[in-house]
């Protein structure tokens, strides 16, 4: 807190400021008299020079009137308070001064006792603006220390409690967030459990999923991110921006290689829409769960179709010879776990690759259909249509239109 307000006098009659100068008791109010003025001009000099905090202005003096002198403090010192000096025939003017925010005005002849109480008044304004300002200095500090918890805190509070999209941007302002739903909604989930006991202490457990915490960061550093825990213990991400395939494949690996253990993830697009990222969170975390539910032998199917999706020659024969099982077997127990056939699910990658392709490159048809695992553009041409409903020349149209809106 200052200890003394620093106050200027700016009236052009000397006798005026000297008569306010000796009869104000100014250390008892808190008050330093730094300069005096005689008229506007040297008076808004030396209103900046001295920083003042408080001015006591004659409306009527030379050069420069104190309308015209408010109007510039106004604008270079918003926070300095103003008390005008005025005369019963100048009221008029000082019904303008109050339109600039002026803090209180006193009529001439100045009574002392009167002047004493609206100083005081106006250092009381001072002194509660300096304690307001070091609280919001403390708050401000408070959240800034904290703002990673309150992100969290919030992103948490977007998934449970599916608030209002103008709630939700609210606090991504707040939060100094980007203005737009994540691209990718994520989870990862790390199944520690095994015949109903869990192989690690609560201690342990925390610092492997710390562990992996800083991984994702790690891999995705390139990223705006917000990571956090929902009440079941899954990792929860929101990612603004889209990795490629290889940068999110490089999440589970590396935990695999640092850590020794394996985790299972989902990410999924939210298009844009805020409204979404709950419902997208509920569908990664089911697809997590239903991977985890998996066995050794359909979970390696997976992996296989997801890496090599793009081998022209990848079949249903070809990895059951590869895992040593009759196709019939891999076959049934492929759909059986993982709802949909290889062959379906095989396409599905492809697609899915397709759709990317289509948007983000240029290369032609029978190049995207070599990329994706397709031997001829025809053949491509017909799954896509099947799977989408329109050729991939038409969704290619679609998607730049729909990029130039």
């Amino acid at each position: 807190m200052i200890e003394n307000w620093r106050v200027m006098i700016a009236d052009d009659e000397s006798i005026i400021r000297e008569g306010i100068r000796r009869s104000i008791p100014w250390d008892q109010l808190g008050l330093t008299v730094v300069c005096e003025a005689e008229d506007g001009e040297e008076a808004l000099e030396l209103a900046e020079r001295h920083r003042v905090h408080i001015m006591l202005v004659d409306l009527s003096m030379p050069i420069m009137n104190g309308l015209t002198l408010i109007q510039h403090i106004r604008e270079r010192q918003p926070d300095c308070k103003i008390v005008i000096i005025t005369g019963h025939d100048e009221f008029a003017y000082a019904h303008e001064a109050i339109k600039l925010s002026v803090d209180d005005y006193i009529l001439k002849p100045v009574n002392p006792d009167a002047l004493a109480t609206v100083l005081a008044r106006v250092a009381d304004k001072l002194k509660a603006t300096v304690v307001q300002d070091e609280r919001l200095a403390m708050a401000s500090k408070q959240i800034e220390k904290n703002m990673t918890q309150l992100r969290e805190r919030f992103c948490l509070e977007w998934i449970q409690d599916h608030p209002a999209r103008e709630e939700v941007m609210e606090q991504l302002a707040f939060l100094r967030m980007p203005a737009e739903a994540p691209q990718l909604v994520g989870v990862l989930r790390w199944p520690e459990q095994a015949g109903g006991r869990s192989f690690y202490s609560e201690r342990d457990r925390q610092l492997l999923l710390f562990a992996m915490e800083n991984i994702v960061e790690e891999c995705l550093r390139d990223f705006k991110i917000v990571h956090f825990r929902d009440p079941s213990g899954l990792i929860v991400l929101f990612i603004w921006g889209v990795p490629e395939d290889a940068q999110l494949e490089r999440i589970p690996s590396s935990i695999a290689d640092y850590l020794r253990i394996h985790v299972l993830t989902c990410f999924l697009a939210s298009g844009g829409e805020l409204s979404r990222v709950p419902e997208l969170y509920g569908e990664a975390k089911s697809a997590v769960y239903r991977e985890s539910r998996l066995s050794p032998l359909v979970r390696r199917t997976k992996e296989i179709i997801e890496t090599r999706y793009h081998e022209p020659q990848l079949s249903l024969e070809g990895v059951a010879a590869e895992l040593c099982i009759s196709t019939v077997y891999l076959s049934r127990i492929f759909k059986q776990e993982a709802g949909v056939s290889f062959v379906g699910m095989l396409t599905g990658a492809r697609i899915k690759q397709a759709l990317l392709l289509l948007c983000e490159t240029d290369l032609a048809m029978h190049e995207i259909a070599e990329r994706i695992g397709y031997e001829t553009q025809h053949y491509f041409s017909t799954a896509f249509k099947k799977a989408v409903g329109i050729s991939p020349n038409q969704y290619r149209k679609s998607s730049v239109a729909g990029i130039g809106k």
